[in-house]
């Protein structure tokens, strides 16, 4: 199986690849104080908000500085390194930077492939607890307000870290599934089956994000 197959329904997801970018189409009303790492998740929202709606930009300049803020707001080489499992280990450094060179540009390319999909939806920030010192788990509810009343608001949460003075997001769960695992355990199955090629791997990642830059979506078919 390839990569490629598994990309359709759930590599949507990816590292929090789909759902992260939904947060940055949407806007979070705030009713009581929020903690440290709430507002880290409340304030990049609305700076998410105010470049994805800046209509004096180009598409180029937009896309640059989106990758800029993207890159700001998460640990790209921690998750991507996460993502690559056991295979980090026994990899070369080249084989290793070349991958996350090629899974930062694909991970780009996915949030900005998914922003057009998500409109009208309010993110609300319930609470925060954490897992450790400068760790936590930012809970949100995704509402959508023209959505039947019976419909449940989408439960996401937020791994926030603290690194050395900075929040930077680390992984996303959607209905209680951890999305940087869920990637892991793919790219594992992919690895597995292409004789734990790690060149290979990072090949096929640039092979989708030059699909989706061409216009397309990553495809659900073997190459």
């Amino acid at each position: 199986m390839h990569l490629s197959e598994m990309t359709g329904g759930r590599i949507r997801g990816t590292f929090f690849l789909g759902l992260l970018a939904v947060a940055f189409a949407l806007a979070i009303p705030q009713a009581r104080a929020a903690s440290p790492a709430e507002n880290f998740v409340s304030v990049n929202v609305q700076k998410g908000l105010a470049l994805l709606y800046n209509h004096g930009l180009t598409q180029a300049d937009k896309q640059a500085q989106f990758r800029d803020f993207l890159t700001s707001l998460t640990d790209m080489r921690r998750i991507a390194l996460f993502t690559l499992g056991p295979a980090r280990r026994t990899a070369s450094p080249t084989d290793i930077n070349e991958f996350v060179d090629a899974f930062h540009e694909f991970a780009v390319a996915v949030y900005e492939s998914r922003l057009s999909l998500y409109s009208g939806q309010t993110l609300r920030v319930m609470n925060s607890t954490a897992r450790a010192p400068g760790d936590y788990i930012v809970s949100t509810r995704i509402i959508d307000p023209n959505a039947q009343n019976a419909q449940q608001p989408l439960q996401v949460d937020f791994r926030v870290e603290d690194e050395n003075g900075k929040f930077v997001v680390i992984d996303v769960s959607v209905l209680g599934i951890w999305l940087a695992i869920e990637e892991r355990d793919q790219f594992t199955a992919f690895l597995d089956q292409n004789s734990d090629s790690v060149p290979a791997l990072a090949s096929h990642l640039r092979q989708l994000t030059q699909q989706m830059h061409n216009g397309g979506a990553p495809s659900s078919q073997p190459d």
